[in-house]
């Protein structure tokens, strides 16, 4: 009986082994040609069945986002506490929540809080992100309390892009809505 066990654990182990060697072929292709990342990644999206427009806003996204922490750590931010911190200040100004808040609101937990945002939501975060990274290449602040201050500022901007957008919607534009196609074992025991 056990000769049999171990026969059996064997044979489980190879699909897996040969699964492991493809992805780790996968990634070493990826480093010579990125765009087989860029492709992965959008393909992803689309079989979760986001839109083009939604998958382009996302992308763009990643990058400003990139940008930012660029200009945030010329200005003294290494830390990711501290990128946390000066993110949340964004969010909390445009939209009333923090970002653990917001997940929240939407129901999420350990997913990525942008990938279940509305295509506005994504907007207003990128606003709120790019008009920081161009006041802080301006102003060049150092150090968590000055880069709060303009994170503070310019999730203000996207506030009033938020306003102009809800009094013509006659709406808010904040959504509990979210992209998940399962729901929690805890939630379906309640």
């Amino acid at each position: 009986m056990l000769r049999l066990k171990t026969c059996h654990l064997g044979l489980k182990r190879e699909p897996f082994k040969l699964w492991l060697a493809n992805l780790g072929s996968e990634r070493v292709d990826e480093v010579f040609d990125s765009e087989i990342a860029i492709d992965r990644a959008v393909d992803y999206y689309r079989r979760r069945g986001y839109s083009n427009k939604w998958i382009k806003d996302r992308l763009n996204g990643i990058v400003n986002r990139k940008d930012l922490t660029n200009v945030w750590k010329d200005g003294g931010i290494f830390e990711n506490k501290e990128y946390a911190i000066l993110t949340n200040e964004i969010y909390k100004e445009w939209s009333g929540m923090n970002a653990g808040d917001y997940k929240a609101f939407k129901g999420l937990r350990k997913e990525s809080l942008r990938d279940n945002m509305t295509d506005v939501e994504i907007l207003l975060t990128d606003l709120g992100e790019t008009a920081t990274r161009v006041l802080a290449k301006e102003h060049k602040p150092y150090g968590l309390e000055q880069n709060k201050k303009i994170a503070k500022m310019d999730g203000h901007a996207a506030k009033v892009a938020k306003g102009v957008i809800e009094k013509n919607l006659g709406k808010s534009i904040i959504s509990n809505q979210n992209n998940l196609n399962y729901q929690y074992l805890d939630e379906n025991d309640k």
